[in-house]
């Protein structure tokens, strides 16, 4: 029976390449070809050989397309009207029902799609959308051998029109925000995912894939606002709970910075008033060391007007001194100045500016220990949310640890010992974080960090320091 079925096949594909090759000739004939009858047939035969014997022609669709066309052209009545073949004809082009030039097309395109030939495909896909333009499956598959292509404008326009006939195949949407994203149009992107999650109201990955556009456009505080949908639509997702506090804890890096900048701004900046002070000090103290040493071997001098060696020795102690008076003057300038910007006339309004900085750096704080502290109730041993957490109290020790470098010797006397107290509590707190991700993860980084701060702990503890955790 195979051995028959066989024969059969193969008895037909051998008609139609004769029936082919008798259109073809037909085709070259002027009488023949000027029949609407002629190239009916033809387009007919042809879209046979796209769906049953696509090895006689792999293009055989786009040859019944034209010869539908010429159907049209040919079969006019005399009072202008389509006849009978040109309705068929219409019909055909037009993908109405009990029709199939469209699948014609479809089982074309991915013939060649499958043989690598995207070019083709892409052709063949297009082609079938012009007969169905309400297609999804053509449009999905004319996108993917656009992008196959490197075709990209293509692929977008193609991956469009499966959106706008009503695609939902949520990894479609991705891929087009993807597209745009490339492209640096951000907005374009996340409208794509939002139509892609109006088909899709569950889908994580175009949820979180919002989240990071708003990232890579530089907008955080959109992609707090939708982490925190996230989190409130499923508090369970540790991930999500992670990155959230990634984001309030790089918001509150950010805040730092323009609290710094304002305090710069205003001359009251802890770190540079303080170390111009400092310095301001120091010169002054080696001014008088200088001048106390230029009169004791001035007074030897006396004694021994003819040494060549003490002659040497108050000329570079005098041009010590010289050193010592220009630096006191850079430093006094330097002062001036930033005592200057400390009584500036926008000084209230910069001092509210600077209240509500500090109290939005605060409450991001706060907003990020708080989340951390959520993901590890939900995995205990998440490595990241341990890592970062150390990290977290480990940057908050550093930062505080300036404040005491940055003292002269006044300041510490009055208050250095209480905030070393404070910075040995805050390494104190990172301590065990970083100890639970290195027995989770051998990772350099928590290892290096823990070594340094196991030191730093050591070494406050030699100095007598008696850490207070806030």
């Amino acid at each position: 029976m195979a051995f028959a079925q066989n024969a059969v096949d193969q008895a037909m594909m051998d008609q139609a390449r004769k029936d082919k090759e008798k259109s073809d000739k037909n085709i070259g004939d002027p009488k023949t070809s000027a029949k609407a009858a002629t190239w009916m047939d033809r387009a007919k035969m042809y879209e046979n050989i796209a769906l049953q014997y696509t090895q006689i022609d792999s293009s055989a669709s786009l040859v019944a397309y034209e010869a539908y066309k010429k159907v049209i052209e040919l079969d006019v009545t005399k009072k202008g009207e389509a006849g009978r073949s040109s309705k068929e004809a219409s019909s055909a082009l037009n993908g109405e029902e009990g029709t199939s030039l469209y699948n014609a097309f479809v089982k074309q395109g991915a013939e060649k799609y499958q043989s690598q030939n995207m070019t083709g495909a892409l052709k063949m896909f297009q082609m079938a959308q012009e007969i169905n333009k309400k297609d999804t499956l053509a449009a999905l598959y004319g996108g993917i051998s656009a992008q196959q292509a490197d075709q990209k404008e293509v692929a977008i326009e193609q991956f469009e029109k499966y959106a706008t006939n009503g695609g939902v195949d949520a990894s479609v949407y991705y891929g087009l925000a993807q597209l745009y994203r490339g492209d640096n149009k951000f907005d374009k992107a996340i409208s794509t995912l939002q139509r892609g999650l109006e088909k899709n109201p569950g889908n994580k990955d175009l949820r979180s894939e919002i989240v990071n556009i708003y990232l890579a456009s530089g907008n955080e505080q959109k992609a707090i606002t939708e982490l925190q949908d996230l989190v409130e639509k499923d508090p369970s997702s540790v991930q999500n709970l992670v990155n959230l506090a990634i984001l309030y804890d790089n918001a509150g890096i950010k805040t730092a910075g323009e609290i710094r900048d304002l305090e710069e701004k205003m001359g009251t900046s802890g770190g540079k008033l303080a170390n111009a002070q400092k310095s301001l000090e120091d010169e002054k103290g080696k001014l008088e060391i200088f001048e106390g040493e230029i009169k004791r071997i001035a007074g030897r001098l006396k004694a021994q007007p003819k040494s060549a060696d003490l002659k040497r020795q108050l000329g570079e102690v005098t041009q010590s001194r010289d050193d010592a008076k220009a630096g006191i003057a850079k430093f006094e300038a330097q002062v001036k100045e930033m005592e200057a910007k400390a009584n500036s006339s926008d000084r209230a309004a910069q001092e509210k500016e600077l209240a509500a900085l500090t109290d939005k750096y605060a409450k991001g704080r706060q907003s990020a220990i708080d989340v951390y502290k959520k993901a590890l109730e939900v995995d205990p041993n998440n490595y990241d949310a341990l890592f970062n957490l150390g990290v977290f109290y480990y940057n908050d020790a550093v930062e505080l640890k300036r404040e005491v470098d940055n003292m002269n010797m006044a300041e510490y006397q009055a208050t250095g010992k209480e905030v070393e107290g404070r910075v040995c509590g805050r390494f104190q707190k990172a301590q065990p974080f970083f100890e639970r991700a290195v027995k989770i993860r051998d990772d350099e980084d928590a290892k290096t960090t823990l070594e340094n701060l196991n030191n730093v702990l050591t070494q406050f503890e030699g100095k007598g320091v008696k850490c207070v955790q806030e």
